[in-house]
């Protein structure tokens, strides 16, 4: 069934009680199964993966280049010895943007890539100059023809690097492909995302040298393809998701214990909860990844309603973008008026544009909201038009009176790991249906 003719039915207005494990970050995923092309003597390993449709299209990728993957109960195996071709068609790269990394990954095993421009959420100019500006640095002639960038170098030179922003696929893209270069590359303002930290271990563990991921400055030297060997790594928990979690447990007024977080990647969203009036908790697990501690985070409101506070999105470790939707959803129902600066994207509010069907009130110019918090929202029929909207739209709906229609499951999916089943274990009345199945305003309760 064509996921645009499926919709979740939520009922609302219950509070969510019990534990959600987190699974792996899909952003991690999705870059390191590019970066495992780059191996031509041995296989990777990668546990703890999403099974998600945004995967599927990735090891579509792989195999279509030459390579072969397998993916069965959250591990991920990639055999790239047998790679190819640097060819990446439209119809696959414009599914999603996680694609344009196959170019730092093509580049730095091939000296050549030739790969269409990326698809993915609709939410505003992301533009590849910075991508193309690393990968010019190192050597590479670019051309630009009918919707497809063509790289080619003689060789890969190590140089220094200067990012005008600290782009997560820049940073991704020029620190693939300057692993295989000659000598030694800085990336100079560099992402500092947790996803590039976990991208960066798996690269290290594949026998690439790369010293810095986390901080403003990454240095980089390159290797031989005779230097590497196989690989097995374990990606980091979701943070996006377990953000999720958190928020819908506290708009719920429940108390939702997410494990499998690594708090430091959060703490932006922690501080910000507090601020509203929440209590985190935080129970350390024993576990360690890759020197890190994993914890399980349970948020619990101290009064009857959280406080409004304002909030502005930065590149990382400043507050997610990613989380934005999904923290907005919290604020429309805060005590008091909340300002939300958007200084990422372009489009990132199209969500308070649904919530003010549901009841919200919320004022946009351009980058900035306005939002005066509500008593209670209302269940209706309600469209995501991005992966963070739809999810922002599910948890508004399931601390909403009554009953909803989310649309939008071909954004959800790209994202979220059996969500409906995770909220329904949580005690959410929440059902996918088909179109013909709809029912909205029916008597009955959704049963889970």
């Amino acid at each position: 069934m064509d996921l645009e003719q499926k919709y979740l039915v939520i009922e609302g207005n219950k509070s969510l009680n019990g534990e959600v494990v987190v699974s792996g970050a899909k952003n991690s995923a999705l870059k390191i199964i590019a970066a495992a092309t780059i191996l031509s003597n041995g296989v990777s390993k990668i546990t703890n993966v999403p099974n998600l449709s945004d995967m599927n299209v990735m090891l579509e990728i792989v195999d279509l280049l030459g390579g072969s993957s397998k993916f069965e109960n959250g591990v991920i195996e990639v055999d790239a010895r047998e790679i190819s071709s640097c060819y990446v068609p439209m119809a696959l790269a414009n599914k999603l943007r996680a694609s344009f990394v196959f170019l730092g990954a093509l580049v730095a095993r091939f000296k050549e890539a030739r790969i269409a421009y990326p698809g993915g959420c609709n939410i505003g100019a992301r533009k590849v100059d910075l991508h193309l500006k690393g990968l010019k640095a190192l050597g590479c002639k670019i051309t630009d023809e009918d919707g497809y960038i063509y790289a080619k170098a003689d060789k890969l030179i190590g140089t220094k690097i200067y990012l005008d922003l600290p782009s997560n696929g820049a940073t991704e893209n020029i620190m693939l492909a300057a692993v295989m270069a000659e000598g030694e590359t800085i990336i100079e303002n560099a992402a500092q995302d947790p996803e590039i930290v976990d991208l960066a271990n798996f690269l290290n563990k594949m026998g690439c040298d790369i010293k810095g991921a986390g901080t403003s400055n990454i240095t980089i030297i390159g290797k031989r393809a005779q230097q590497l060997h196989s690989v097995d790594h374990e990606c980091i928990p979701d943070r996006i998701e377990a953000a999720t979690f958190i928020i819908a447990g506290v708009m719920t007024k429940g108390k939702v214990l997410v494990k499998n977080i690594i708090e430091e990647d959060l703490q932006s969203l922690l501080s910000k909860l507090e601020e509203t009036g929440v209590q985190i908790k935080v129970f350390d697990t024993g576990r360690m990844l890759d020197g890190r501690k994993v914890v399980d985070i349970l948020p619990e409101l101290k009064s009857s309603r959280f406080k409004a506070t304002d909030v502005t999105t930065m590149w990382y470790p400043g507050f997610s973008t990613d989380i934005q939707p999904i923290f907005a959803a919290m604020l429309t129902l805060a005590e008091g008026t909340s300002v939300i600066k958007e200084n990422i994207y372009d489009s990132r509010f199209q969500h308070l544009e649904e919530l003010q069907r549901m009841g919200a009130h919320a004022e946009i110019n351009a980058k900035v909201a306005v939002v005066k918090g509500v008593e209670k929202l209302k269940g209706t029929a309600v469209e995501g038009k991005d992966l963070r909207s739809t999810a922002a739209l599910v948890v508004a709906a399931l601390a909403a009176k009554g009953k909803s229609e989310v649309r939008g499951l071909k954004h959800l999916d790209r994202g979220y790991e059996d969500l409906e089943a995770k909220f329904t274990k949580l005690g959410a009345r929440i059902k996918r249906v088909d179109k013909q199945e709809l029912m909205l305003g029916a008597e009955e309760p959704v049963k889970a």
